[in-house]
């Protein structure tokens, strides 16, 4: 009964059937309470959502299973402290939780949580050498900004590694074959660890066990018990047979041999027992003919010809009846001797398995006494599986050819999301481009293409990066808040609301789904709906820091700049490398125009992100406020060589340049940005302060005038018809401006 419920419960979970899981596991601890079953039972709650079932039945355990388990549930509920007491060490336990990497990874993600970021390091460069394969970890390496090369971390030297846990496991998936599991796999879980192959191994023995069973011994299997409708009879003789055993509560091995009922001393000298006893006497010898004898023949004749030797024997209707019903599964007759009336089957894969035996036999003539013998099966199943084995080590360099090109894959991966997480876009995407287009054509790639373009400001080919990421993977949602805020600068109001309703019909409790929502509020001007959704958002997942940071957004254009803080502090307190927080700190700053408040977190975001010619700027800004003209003007060189499509820089430039007395090198500046940017009234107004104060007042006067017919906004207006006014004041000309 044990291993039935247990089979059952991992059939469920595979399946995905997770209720009815709970329900079968509930009642297996219920009926044989262990550790173990407990465990399962803890797998099954995890499964169905329900981490705080697990906490509660798993608290207090001490098997190294059951604490792994308990720190799963643990994370899933936020209760840091005791997810880590259970994966570190005990003092009465001398030994961590035996699962490696994950342990390890774990452990990072605690201390990550937990605002101790150099354990975290630590950890993930664990499991990374524990597994070269945990890509989960590297990940987070990245996000950290702690990564190390993926050269160095999916390099040549860790192919040995990998090859040698695959060829271990392998092997041992090999040697599995040779070994008898009978007590050990029914006291552990039962019939759910069995290997295809050992299934193949056990379905042959019984065939030859039957050959073997002169005395007509019934034969009971270990998948005696895996339906209910199994335990049913079948008789191949002419009288019915007599009733089965009845099947006892402990649960049955794997695989049992021989095994002959016991029967009373009455039936045993019963005239009619003896009859069942010759009749499957000759029933054997007729199936042991048809088994080993006609192996020149197909399996469908030798089939055949067992079926019309087996009519030619007493009861020879009742036989094919039988046969017949064994043939179609019928589930109201089972043999003592074939359970399951599975009998074709068995038959097909004991001469798959067998064939070699079979073909020794045909070759040196055999008798069927010496086939029959146990130590000759034995023998010749060793041989079948040092085939195997040896043909298994041949194949050792494709192994290793294939393991170099999975390190040579994550190489490139892992550079290209390195270089990303470092803001290194353009590098980024020079190694994304190094890609096959099998790997490159596909979502995840496809979104990190669009990311890296939507760092570096160019907003229409991140659009349509991000718009073949969904054509292919319409399901993702990852970085479709980045997309959403793409589609936001674009000003995509009908593609903005699209993707929001799409991403709410794939998963609408999904905290990138709210913040496209708030997005597409926002750019409605209904900031009030776009804050709601920004903060469904967060309840969804608080430690989505995009979240958070939109949030703060929508308090400053709200002009709510204290509770604006509160949203971006809470983002850095979830990632302290999210440098849009630190953006946002700095723009309230200026604003409220506390200039080394400003600084400080403008310095701060250009740290992590030292290629953004938009953090660039406003620093320089700060700078300019502060009066440090020089280091400023050097701030902004650097945003117009990171970025020379942006104007803003080159306005600012031509500002400081002019404060600076270089005119001429001003007017240049503004002649090119006249180019690009013919409507920008600033570009004229300053243009015609610099001719004011060459005294071309002429030159000065249209400019301002077309300054003026640009419609720029009242406070330039005012500005600008003030420096009209003031023409022949060429000392009042910056004080005006």
């Amino acid at each position: 009964m044990e291993a039935l419920l247990v089979n059952y419960v991992e059939k469920s979970l595979e399946q995905y059937m997770r209720r009815n899981a709970v329900f079968l596991c509930e009642r297996l601890y219920a009926e044989f309470p262990s550790e173990v079953n407990l465990q399962l039972l803890a797998r099954c709650y995890l499964n169905n959502n329900q981490p705080h079932s697990a906490y509660y039945i798993l608290k207090g355990m001490q098997m190294f299973q059951s604490r792994y388990l308990f720190a799963i549930a643990c994370l899933e509920m936020d209760l840091f402290c005791e997810a880590e007491a259970a994966l570190l060490p005990v003092k009465d336990l001398c030994a961590e939780v035996p699962n490696g990497a994950a342990v390890q990874y774990l452990l990072g993600i605690i201390y990550r949580d937990t605002d101790r970021k150099n354990k975290s390091i630590e950890h993930f460069r664990k499991t990374l050498s524990i597994d070269p394969l945990f890509w989960a970890a590297y990940e987070q390496l990245c996000m950290l900004g702690e990564a190390e090369e993926a050269a160095v971390c999916f390099g040549d030297a860790t192919v040995p590694c990998v090859q040698e846990h695959y060829l271990g496991n392998a092997s041992s998936c090999l040697l599995i074959a040779d070994t008898d599991h009978s007590s050990d796999s029914s006291q552990r879980f039962g019939l759910e660890y069995l290997s295809r192959s050992h299934l193949k191994q056990r379905e042959g023995n019984n065939i030859r066990d039957i050959c073997e069973n002169n005395h007509g011994g019934p034969i009971l299997t270990g998948a005696v018990r895996q339906s209910k409708n199994s335990c049913c009879s079948t008789s191949f003789s002419s009288t019915p047979s007599p009733v089965p055993t009845q099947i006892s509560d402990v649960a049955p091995p794997p695989l049992v041999r021989n095994i002959h009922l016991c029967q009373s001393e009455d039936s045993l000298r019963s005239s009619t027992q003896a009859r069942r006893k010759f009749a499957c006497d000759n029933e054997s010898a007729q199936i042991r003919g048809s088994l080993f004898f006609d192996s020149g023949l197909r399996r469908s004749a030798r089939l055949a010809a067992g079926q019309r030797s087996l009519n030619t024997s007493q009861g020879s209707e009742n036989k094919a009846k039988s046969l017949h019903a064994s043939t179609k599964l019928s589930s109201e007759t089972c043999s003592s001797t074939f359970c399951q009336g599975k009998l074709l089957e068995t038959y097909e894969v004991a001469v798959s398995e067998l064939e070699t035996y079979e073909v020794a036999v045909s070759e040196f003539g055999a008798t069927s006494s010496s086939l029959s013998s146990t130590t000759d099966v034995k023998s010749i199943q060793h041989e079948i599986e040092n085939t195997k084995l040896s043909s298994f080590i041949s194949d050792s360099a494709t192994i290793k050819s294939g393991i170099s090109d999975t390190m040579k894959l994550l190489r490139t991966l892992g550079e290209g999301y390195r270089h990303l997480c470092m803001f290194r876009c353009k590098e980024a995407l020079n190694v994304y481009q190094k890609l096959s287009s099998k790997q490159y054509n596909t979502g995840w790639i496809l979104s990190q293409v669009g990311k890296a373009y939507f760092e570096l400001v160019d907003y229409l080919n991140a659009d349509y990066a991000f718009s073949l990421a969904r054509q292919i993977s319409p399901y993702n949602l990852e970085e479709m808040d980045v997309y959403s805020t793409v589609l936001y600068h674009l000003k995509q109001d009908m593609k903005l609301k699209y993707l929001a309703q799409e991403m709410i019909l794939v998963d609408r409790f999904a905290p990138q789904t709210w913040c496209a929502i708030g997005n597409c509020y926002s750019l409605q001007k209904d900031h009030e709906s776009a804050l709601k959704s920004f903060q469904r958002a967060v309840q969804l997942n608080s430690r989505f820091a995009y979240a958070h940071t939109l949030s703060g957004h929508e308090y400053v254009i709200m002009e709510d700049y204290g509770k604006g803080v509160e949203c971006y502090q809470t983002s850095l307190h979830v990632d302290a490398r999210h440098y849009n927080s630190w953006y946002g700190l700095g723009m309230i700053y200026l604003r409220q125009e506390k200039f080394e408040f400003a600084e400080h977190h403008f310095r701060q975001a250009y740290q992590i992100n030292p290629l953004s010619s938009v953090i660039m700027y406003y620093l320089g800004t700060t700078l300019e406020a502060l009066k440090r003209s020089e280091e400023a003007l050097e701030m902004m060189e650097k945003a117009i060589v990171i970025d020379n499509k942006n104007p803003l820089p080159k306005y600012s430039k031509a500002k400081l340049l002019v404060t600076l007395g270089k005119l001429n090198e001003a007017l240049e500046i503004l002649e090119e940005l006249k180019e690009c940017t013919p409507r920008e009234s600033c570009i004229y107004a300053l243009m015609g302060a610099i001719y004011k104060r060459n005294k071309k007042y002429d030159k000065a006067m249209l400019h301002f005038g077309i300054a003026l017919d640009l419609k720029p906004s009242i406070v330039d207006v005012a500005k600008i018809e003030a420096a009209i006014e003031k023409l022949i004041i060429p000392d009042e000309m910056e004080e005006s401006l």
